[in-house]
């Protein structure tokens, strides 16, 4: 018959030890994440970030000012431009099609 045993000894020689009060240590490995990253960029101040916000807002409303949208809340307004829309872009593309390319050119 076969006995199992198990290990019962109380030999620490192989163990990890444990973290001393010395704090970390630059082990020259990488990645050491005790040493804090350096940044690429000073950080914004409040008053630049503060700043830059202004001038985003000063070109969000020069962009609503700028003309060619059309800004109609009515819906029968809308369906009748978008009824309209179709044969006005068709005459503009027909004002300068080429006959020899396309017979049905007029």
């Amino acid at each position: 018959m076969l006995a199992i045993a198990g290990c019962s000894s109380t030999n620490i020689e192989g163990a990890t030890p444990v973290a001393t009060a010395e704090g970390p240590k630059d082990t020259g490995t990488y990645p050491n994440l005790n040493v804090p990253p350096q940044v690429a960029a000073e950080q914004f101040t409040e008053a630049e970030k503060n700043a830059k916000l202004a001038q985003l807002k000063a070109d969000e409303q020069g962009q609503g000012s700028k003309g060619g949208a059309v800004k109609v809340t009515n819906p029968a307004t809308l369906n009748a431009l978008a009824k309209q829309h179709g044969p006005d872009t068709l005459k503009q593309i027909g004002a300068n099609c080429d006959p020899a390319l396309d017979p049905d050119c007029k």
